[in-house]
C-alpha cells in the first residue's frame, strides 16, 4: 500500500533543521543550489553552520574534508550528477582514503529529473561511489526514509553517499521508523520471486506485486535502502525462499543495485535474476512518466522482468 506524494529533498531538509538543534558538530555545505537540495533549510536556523561555496563542488569536497578532519560533521549536498562524477578524485583521495566524517548527500539523481536531460540525470554515481573502499552507499525508498536515514547518517562515523530524487512520488514506509544503515527491510512477504529495489523504485515493486498477484504468483517486496553494505543476511533468507529474483533501481544496471545482487548470488547461491534499470545508456529529456516508460523501469516492466525470473526457476 502506497501513501501520499511527497519529495525526500523536503525531508533532507527537516531532518538538517533536527540536526541543527540536536548535534553541534554538524555543518552543511551547498553548491550554489541550496533551495533545491533544502539545505536552505538548514541555513535558516543555522547560518553560522552552513557555507555556501558556490559553483565550485571540488572545493565544497575539500572544504568538508577539513571540517571532518577538525572533528565536524559535514553534510556536502548539490546535484548527483556532480557530487559524484565532477567530485569523484576530491572524494577518493580527501573522504574516502582517509575515511573521514563526509555525508555527501545528492539530489536529483535518475532519469525522473525529467525535462532537464542527460547531462542532468545521473545514471551511474552508485556505480561510482560503490567503488569506492570505506564509502556507505545509501537510497532511501521515500521521503520519510530519507528524513531517518540523514539522522542516522548523523550519527555514523565514516564517509557516506546517499542519493535522493527530485520528484515527489509515494510513501511506502512508516513515518517514525528507525533507519539501520546496512539493513534492508521486507514491505511484502511471497514464496515465489522476491523482487529487491531501492530508492523510488520500491514504490514500482510494491505495484508489481499487486499485478503479478492478479496472475497468481506470490511476490515478496525487499527495500534495499543501503546499497553498500549489503544486506546478504536478509537477501539469502528471502531468496532460499523464493528461488528466483529481480532488481529494480533508477540507475544503470552497470555497477548499481543489480550487479551488486549479481556479485553475492554468483558467489553464494547461484539464483536465476533479472535486472531492471538503465541498458548502458544514458537518458534524454522529457517527463519522468514517459522516461519511466521508453527505459522500461515502470511497474509493468517489474512484473514481466519477475515472470521471466520465475520461469527460469522452473525451468
Amino acid at each position: 500500500m502506497t501513501g501520499m506524494k511527497l519529495a525526500q529533498r523536503n525531508y533532507y531538509g527537516k531532518a538538517l533543521v533536527e540536526l541543527a538543534g540536536t548535534n553541534p558538530n554538524v555543518v552543511v555545505l551547498d553548491a550554489d543550489l541550496a533551495e533545491s537540495t533544502k539545505t536552505s533549510e538548514f541555513r535558516g536556523v543555522a547560518q553560522e553552520r552552513f557555507i555556501e561555496v558556490g559553483i565550485a563542488e571540488q572545493n565544497m569536497i575539500g572544504v568538508a574534508s577539513g571540517l571532518a578532519a577538525s572533528g565536524k560533521t559535514a553534510f556536502a549536498s548539490t546535484f548527483a550528477v556532480f557530487a559524484s562524477g565532477r567530485c569523484w578524485e576530491q572524494i577518493r583521495q580527501a573522504v574516502a582514503y582517509p575515511k573521514l566524517n563526509v555525508k555527501i548527500v545528492a539530489t536529483h539523481c535518475g532519469i525522473s529529473v525529467g525535462e532537464d536531460g542527460a547531462s542532468h540525470q545521473a545514471l551511474e554515481d552508485i556505480a561510482l561511489m560503490r567503488a569506492l573502499p570505506n564509502m556507505t552507499v545509501i537510497s532511501p525508498a521515500d521521503a520519510y526514509e530519507a528524513y531517518a536515514a540523514t539522522i542516522a547518517i548523523a550519527d555514523f562515523n565514516g564517509p557516506v553517499y546517499m542519493r535522493m530524487g527530485r520528484a515527489e512520488f509515494p510513501t511506502i514506509t512508516r513515518e517514525d521508523a528507525e533507519f539501520i544503515i546496512g539493513k534492508a527491510s521486507v514491505l511484502r512477504e511471497g514464496d515465489d520471486v522476491t523482487l529487491v529495489g531501492t530508492g523510488q523504485m520500491v514504490s514500482y515493486c510494491m505495484d508489481a506485486a499487486a499485478i503479478l498477484l492478479e496472475e497468481g504468483i506470490d511476490a515478496e517486496v525487499v527495500n534495499m535502502s543501503t546499497i553498500k553494505p549489503l544486506d546478504k543476511g536478509t537477501l539469502r533468507t528471502s531468496i532460499l525462499k523464493t528461488g528466483c529474483a529481480v532488481t529494480a533501481e533508477e540507475h544503470s544496471i552497470i555497477g548499481g543495485l543489480g550487479s551488486a545482487v549479481a556479485e553475492f548470488l554468483s558467489r553464494e547461491m547461484p539464483t536465476p535474476l533479472e535486472m531492471i534499470g538503465t541498458k548502458d545508456t544514458f537518458g534524454e529529456s522529457g517527463t519522468p512518466d514517459q522516461l519511466f516508460e521508453k527505459y522500461g523501469l515502470t511497474a509493468k516492466d517489474i512484473a514481466g522482468a519477475a515472470k521471466r525470473s520465475f520461469e527460469r526457476k522452473r525451468s
